[in-house]
Formats: C-alpha cells, structure tokens, sequence
C-alpha cells in the first residue's frame, strides 16, 4: 500500500497503515504530536501503537528541536543480523545445548559480565575509537556517573523485554544470526534524566501532554541532551557489536567442523535521532520503533519469537523520511497477553523453536504480536525484501 492523510492534523501525517485498525489513543498521540510548533512532518509505520508521549512506530521530523520521550527510554534500540556459511544440515536435531551456550556467554535479564569485555580478546572485532568512546564518559550527564561500572559490565549483554538472541534459517536453509538489543540501563539513566530536564522548561508548560516536552536549538540544554543522546546511540551499537562477536565466538566453537565463516554484519538503529536534510531543510529526524530505509540501506524487520523476520533493503522514500516500520508491532499490552495467554498456548504457538516456553515470556507470545506479513506487505514502497528468517532458536532475557 502507500500511505494516506491522517485528517485534521496542523502537518502532514502520513501513515502506512489502515487508520482505522490503529488505537484511538494512538491516533490521538500523533494529533498532539503536531501540535509541536518545531513540527515538519510524521510517518506513521504499519505496525504503529501507542506509547510514552510519542506512538511507537512514528517517525517525526523537527526543525531546531527535540523531544527527548519521543526518543524513548531504550536510547540505540535496534537490530543486528549476519549470514553464516552453515546450512540445516549442519545443525544437531537437539538445540538445547546450543541455546544454553548462548546463554552462558551473554548475559541476559538484569545480568552483567563479571568483568567488563575486553573487545581485544574477541575474534576479528576492531578496536579503533574504543578508548576515545569510553573517555567521553565523563562529559555524560553528573547524574549518571556512578552508572559507570554498571555501563562497562553491561556492554555486550541483552537485557529482556522484546530483546532476543536468534538463531535462524532463511528460505534457502543458509543459517543467519540475529539479535536485538539498546543501550541497557545507562541509555534509560540518561533518558529519564534529560526528560524531566526538558519537562521542567518554561517553553514546555502547559502542553497538550507533558511527555511532548522539547529541547530547543542553541540551548545549553539542547546541547547536553545531544551530546548524551549521540553517545548512549553509540554505546547501544557497540553492545550489539560485542553481543554479536560473543555469539559468533559460540558458533565456532559449536560448529568447528563446519569452520563457519561470516558475511559483513547489518545493524540498524530503531530508536534514534538522525540528522537529515528534506527539501532544503536541516532536521532532526527521531525514529521511534522506525528504522532508516534509504536507498540501499539494509534493515532488519523482525517478528515475534514464533514467527519470521526480514532482511530488507530501503527504496528512499522521502515522504517516509526514508523510513520503514522496525517490527511486527503489539497488538495488545503486555498484561492483556498475561491475561489472555497461557504457557500452553505459548509452547503451542513457538512449536519448533528451542526458546524459553514459561510464564515469564508469555507477554512475548506471538499472539501478542501483529502478523509481520502484513506488516511488510504495507510497506512495499519502503523497502524491498532481501531475505525472510524463520528462528529455529530464541533467547530471552
């Protein structure tokens, strides 16, 4: 499909999907979203729903400002994926073991690394900028400096929630790595803090919802929110990249016979802020549960943990703002899927899929989830579909 109007609105709301299967709170969000005075546009992605302030799966372009609730609390969330040289034929019919060997080597839940990672040590990962990377520490937010040990021994660990670790074959029985992680507890530090930061602001009283607060160009608080911002993206990419490593480092030893090989990773971004340029204007562009898809960009389009994910590559759509949706996206809360769903419909609905099958992860059931089909089938004129993953293991925090 391609997008329709959303009525009514002060700016172009431009959705890819069908409005009226979308939740009234949510329409009613991306109404006041562009209300915001710095507003230039929104995209809404098909699997858009309600969220803190802003929709998850919107894309909202500003111009000279920012909304730090629009960003999220998961600062850098997003996807990485690689294609190994390994085939089905060579996986064992039992998974178990090779699930329990991705859990021992990144930690999952609220779990660290005893020690911080020493990046040096893993197999082909570079180190250029690390230590550069980690000084910068000290010009974060004094809020969040006694967060530094927890920030070290968190880098390269998964968190729970909708993260996960897979272990996948696409339509060719080739098998493909992919995980999905943010910034752990340090991006949510620096979140919480600058938005009640921005919510305390004089420009920012008496809005239509106080979690639209915004900061505002060539402000000294505009500029410690970018600074913390970039940083936190930064550090979410470089825990994907060393969760990426860690789990590479199991298949090889997993599958040392096979001498497993790996093509160059794909990683992407889907709660961020990007600085972009549309018709002639300079803008801050905040994808919230949206990844780019600029010509040739590649993305990562996951499902639930029972059901497929894409590889896509971006068409360049800029009435998207290059954009295109970041997953399947819920369909219900998380305590609706409690109430709804049993650990028996949960082993019913992940049959075939070595992963956690107890009343912890039911709010992670696929029936929670809308179909990634037509999530994708929605979005043909933003992306186009490299390859489709079934997982055939799932790590959950």
């Amino acid at each position: 499909m391609s997008y329709v109007e959303v009525p009514g609105a002060q700016v172009p709301i431009r959705m890819w999907a069908d409005p009226a299967t979308v939740e009234g709170v949510a329409l009613q969000q991306l109404r006041n979203v562009a209300t915001l005075p710095w507003i230039k546009g929104l995209a809404v992605m098909p699997d858009v729903h309600y969220g803190k302030g802003a929709t998850v799966g919107s894309v909202i372009a500003m111009h000279g400002a920012v909304c730090p609730a629009a960003v999220g609390v998961d600062i850098g969330c997003g996807m990485s994926a690689v294609k190994t040289s390994l085939t089905a034929n060579d996986l064992p019919a039992d998974l178990s073991r090779l699930r329990s060997k991705i859990e021992e080597a990144i930690p999952v839940g609220r779990g660290m690394h005893d020690d911080p990672v020493d990046p040096g040590r893993l197999h082909g990962f570079g180190t250029a900028g690390w230590d550069d990377f980690w000084s910068r520490f000290d010009g974060i937010a004094d809020a969040v400096k006694f967060r530094q040990d927890r920030a070290t021994k968190q880098m390269g660990t998964l968190g729970s929630g909708n993260h996960f670790i897979e272990f996948c074959l696409d339509e060719n029985d080739s098998v493909w790595l992919m995980l999905h992680s943010g910034s752990r507890n340090i991006g949510k530090e620096l979140a919480d803090f600058h938005i009640g930061e921005a919510q305390k602001l004089p420009h920012n009283q008496g809005l239509v919802d106080r979690d639209l607060a915004v900061f505002i160009a060539d402000t000294p608080q505009m500029a410690a929110y970018r600074n913390d911002l970039f940083w936190a993206q930064e550090y979410a990419k470089h825990n994907r990249a060393i969760m990426m490593a860690l789990f590479q480092d199991v298949v090889r030893k997993e599958f040392k016979k096979a001498r497993p090989t790996f093509d160059p990773v794909i990683s992407c971004h889907h709660n961020y802020v990007a600085e972009e340029r549309y018709e002639g204007m300079d803008l801050l562009v905040t994808r919230k549960g949206a990844i780019r898809a600029g010509s040739g960009d590649y993305g990562i389009i996951p499902g639930s943990m029972g059901t497929g994910s894409y590889i896509v590559r971006g068409l360049g759509n800029e009435k998207s703002f290059n954009s295109a949706s970041h997953g399947a996206g819920r369909k219900m809360s998380r305590n609706a899927a409690k109430k709804r769903f049993s650990t028996k419909d949960l082993e019913e609905q992940t049959r075939g899929v070595e992963c956690r099958k107890d009343s912890g992860v039911v709010d992670e059931i696929p029936g929670a989830y809308k179909p990634i089909e037509k999530v994708i089938d929605q979005q043909r004129d933003l992306v186009e579909v490299v390859a489709k993953l079934k997982q055939v293991v799932c790590v959950k925090g």
